[in-house]
């Protein structure tokens, strides 16, 4: 891959490719890349975004050369991968110097109950656990902060209160999970909140949350 005046992005685990086209609308200059480790979104995906390559690859086995991408996109994915470091290296390879990778992952290892379970999430993340899987693959951190700080006190509460059904049969659990999403999906007050915590986030980078966000750089210089 050529370097471009167009910053190539690459998106994995870009799923039903929701995040994908938000942020091809929000950065059209852009050359985008999106790729996925379950192959039938990205088939589903391919009819409706025909003009942007889709991979499917393990990032843990990531195929793309080294040097090859400007950016890299990681929302909702390193918390699924069991060997989260390696996944990390093959990002740091990849990424040209002073290229970034935009990271979200679930905040709090102490709150992993049952949706965590059903999502097959590995792991919840310290801040300190994160910022040192960044810094152990190489990559530099500018800039770090949370999702979620308004909402954490009831969030940690339900947390707890859910840890009780991780013993119980998976079909229970999907049953707990599916109650809790329709009761939060259209909650005006939560969607305030959030809509002012992101507003506020632009000057304020908040010490705790239910998500660790984080943007990384690859220092120039280094391969």
């Amino acid at each position: 891959m050529a370097p471009s005046s167009e910053p190539l992005i690459l998106e994995i685990g870009c799923s039903s490719g929701y995040m994908l086209m938000l942020a091809r609308h929000r950065l059209p200059a852009a050359r985008w890349i999106g790729s996925d480790y379950v192959r039938g979104p990205l088939e589903k995906l391919a009819g409706e975004l025909p003009n942007v390559p889709l991979l499917h690859f393990d990032l843990r086995e990531c195929p793309l050369p080294d040097n090859s991408v400007d950016a890299v996109l990681l929302l909702n994915v390193l918390e699924h991968i069991d060997d989260d470091a390696k996944a990390m290296r093959h990002v740091h390879r990849i990424l040209r110097p002073g290229g970034l990778a935009v990271i979200e992952v679930p905040a709090g290892p102490d709150l992993y109950d049952v949706y965590d379970e059903l999502l097959m999430h590995h792991r919840r993340y310290s801040a300190k656990g994160l910022r040192h899987l960044l810094r152990a693959s190489g990559l530099e951190i500018a800039r770090f902060s949370h999702l979620g700080t308004f909402i954490y006190p009831p969030f940690y509460v339900v947390k707890q209160w859910n840890k009780r059904h991780l013993s119980r049969a998976q079909a229970e659990q999907r049953r707990v999970v599916a109650r809790e999403i329709r009761s939060t999906r259209s909650n005006p007050l939560l969607a305030a909140l959030l809509g002012l915590e992101l507003r506020l986030g632009r000057y304020v980078n908040w010490p705790f949350g239910i998500r660790c966000v984080a943007v990384a750089r690859k220092p120039v210089g280094r391969a």
